[in-house]
């Protein structure tokens, strides 16, 4: 199977972390999301165990909540002792709610209120990633109102091309994230942060991208990181005390593509960066990561029914499911592929090529296209693997479709997590 916790049980029925997954459908119903919680404590371990053996004590992750934020995955990160990268108030409200420590949080996006601002210091928010100027002066006018000595990092721009998805791309010179490097505003913006009587500046942050399956392009960015580092330590005498290189390692959605060493990767990236440093004199500050898809997308499973198998003669076959974009808009907004099964018959052979599609009056709902499937009928259970992250955090209620529910499984247990929302809540908010 694609990932170790997949496997296909004696009913030749599909499992997750042991669970059968029609079992799952039949209590639940479907569209479900399943979420294989040992899974996710895993990867969470093997991050931050090599973060710790490769660039030291005081380096360390944090998760990217956009791939998939909840109060079960909040839980489990504490407990775990994993920080967590909030991008919006209803992350930093869902983490507060799941009793997250948001002194370990980090609060970041391009775009910030001030009454976004406030409420986060007034919570207690670890650090704000510094996203431009008039931000900057925002935060020290806030905090400065408040009687708070805030903690901040500048988001910069190194101006690295991580060669996946445009859409996808961070780290470029171009970009509405950050401050770039190359024009000189970095600098500037070093340079006022400073001046500030409110805020401390920790150091400084990049992304570079997501769903990157090679080293080499972190490599780049150490560099670009570094130097300025360097640069601004000779310019200003600041040296930063923390280095936040971003998230962004690939995960293996399709049998034809690579498995990450995730482990191996920051083992290469730390002996670049211990090189770095002692070229430029600089003391090793500690790391940081934001790894998010890596967490959590692997541990995934979406459950559907098949309704409509049609075909068109000489064009294709379509195997139409109970779900689709409102649930997982990936493939309309990037064309990401995915592996398809009949979880009921998994152990059969797949002889069909079909295409996936939602059930929403939309041409363009679709899981994917030339997807190899075991001949499907109306009735049967259809899993999409890997869709732990970035489905349900950007499910929308197209068409009033209701989200699915969530169920995260352990040790051959299951438990909801997550509700599936009823056409009630599709009008709670109408008057």
């Amino acid at each position: 199977m694609l990932h170790p916790h997949y496997s296909i049980n004696d009913l030749g029925h599909l499992a997750v972390g042991g669970v059968d997954t029609v079992t799952l459908a039949e209590k639940y119903g479907t569209p479900l999301m399943v979420l294989d919680e040992n899974a996710v404590r895993t990867r969470c371990r093997l991050y931050q165990s090599a973060m710790e053996k490769y660039f030291g004590a005081g380096s360390t992750i944090h998760y990217a909540s956009k791939a998939l934020s909840c109060k079960a995955i909040y839980r489990i990160l504490k407990e775990e002792g994993i920080g967590v990268d909030l991008v919006s108030p209803g992350e930093l409200y869902t983490a507060k709610a799941a009793g997250f420590d948001l002194t370990e949080a980090s609060f970041h996006g391009n775009n910030k209120t001030d009454r976004e601002i406030a409420s986060a210091i007034a919570d207690g928010i670890g650090e704000f990633m510094v996203d431009s100027f008039e931000e900057l002066e925002a935060i020290d006018r806030i905090a400065g109102e408040m009687g708070v000595m805030q903690r901040i990092m500048l988001r910069l721009t190194p101006n690295i091309d991580a060669h996946t998805q445009k859409a996808i791309l961070t780290g470029q010179l171009d970009s509405k994230f950050g401050t770039p490097i190359a024009t000189g505003q970095a600098e500037r913006l070093v340079r006022l942060a400073l001046t500030k009587k409110n805020l401390i500046l920790e150091g400084f942050h990049s992304h570079i991208g997501s769903q990157i399956f090679e080293y080499e392009p972190y490599i780049e960015q150490a560099k670009v990181m570094f130097e300025f580092m360097a640069d601004m330590k000779a310019k200003t005498g600041y040296e930063a005390k923390k280095i936040n290189l971003g998230g962004g390692f690939a995960v293996r959605y399709t049998n034809d593509q690579p498995t990450v060493d995730i482990v191996g990767n920051i083992e290469k990236i730390a002996t670049e960066v211990d090189r770095i440093c002692v070229s430029y004199g600089l003391r090793r500050p500690a790391i940081l990561m934001e790894p998010g898809r890596s967490i959590v997308a692997v541990a995934g499973v979406t459950l559907y029914t098949v309704g409509t198998v049609k075909e068109i003669e000489g064009v294709r076959t379509y195997v139409s499911v109970d779900g689709g974009m409102t649930d997982n808009p990936r493939y309309a907004l990037y064309q990401s592929r995915y592996e398809v099964l009949l979880a009921n018959r998994a152990a059969e052979k797949k002889d069909l090529i079909c295409t996936v599609a939602g059930r929403c009056c939309e041409s363009g709902d679709l899981i994917g296209e030339g997807m190899a499937l075991q001949a499907p009928v109306r009735g049967d259970i259809l899993a999409v693997l890997v869709t732990g992250a970035y489905n349900y955090s950007m499910a929308s209620n197209y068409n009033r479709v209701p989200r699915p529910a969530m169920v995260f499984v352990k040790d051959g247990e299951d438990r909801l997590v997550i509700r599936r929302e009823t056409c009630e809540d599709l009008c709670r908010n109408d008057l």
